[in-house]
């Protein structure tokens, strides 16, 4: 049966948009494959480690001349890219926070990505869909005045695809401050109908991806 990793790292617990269009993609996956494995990560409730010396070291020495430190270090680190090995399709909740991804999900990214494992020519993650979702509060869009201020999909469109082959696809929900900010309450209709178009492609996207893999197993 196919696995999906689905990954939300908003703060937000109770109101959050990413974690909400995370949620319909995910139903709609779960529809499709209901004796499927979903292995979920809440990153802001339960954050991994940051990547410190020792498990960094670790990835280019020998295991047998690894101190306790380093042992204890990268397998923690390991279990993480097993999960992520084992993953048929990851699902990547991503809001903007300060122009950039939540410092949890770099964390994530930096325990992952293990140079000559996870990463390089020979990534045995060549081909892996992402789905991120990657909500802000305003808009950065081509042609916006903040476009060249958006550095959640450029991001991640790298990393995921320089480093793992991976296949990286965007849902966008934008404007989701304009309710809380008076100065953006004009821009209300064009929020919802951002977050409406964010549920709809969840749930298409969701489901065809399902379909997709369930017919390659």
């Amino acid at each position: 049966m196919v696995t999906l990793l689905h990954l939300d790292s908003s703060l937000n617990s109770a109101a959050s948009s990413s974690r909400a269009v995370t949620a319909a993609f995910r139903k709609a996956w779960e529809e499709q494959h209901p004796e499927g494995t979903v292995v979920y990560r809440d990153l802001a409730a339960d954050p991994v480690p940051h990547l410190d010396g020792a498990a960094w070291s670790a990835a280019f020495a020998d295991p047998s001349t690894h101190s306790p430190e380093q042992a204890a270090a990268f397998a923690e680190r390991l279990k993480l890219v097993a999960e992520l090995e084992q993953a048929d399709a990851v699902l990547i909740g991503a809001p903007m926070y300060n122009f950039s991804i939540p410092s949890t999900l770099k964390a994530w990214l930096d325990q992952v990505i293990v140079m000559g494992r996870t990463a390089g020519a020979d990534s045995p993650l060549k081909g892996l869909p992402v789905t991120v979702v990657a909500s802000r509060g305003g808009s950065y869009a081509p042609g916006t005045p903040r476009e060249g201020m958006e550095y959640v999909q450029n991001y991640l469109a790298g990393v995921l695809t320089e480093m793992f082959g991976a296949e990286v696809d965007f849902i966008v929900p934008e404007l989701t401050l304009a309710t809380s900010v008076p100065a953006m309450a004009g821009l209300i209709p064009l929020a919802e109908a951002s977050y409406a178009q964010a549920l709809a492609d969840a749930e298409s996207k969701g489901k065809a991806l399902a379909v997709r893999l369930g017919s390659a197993a």
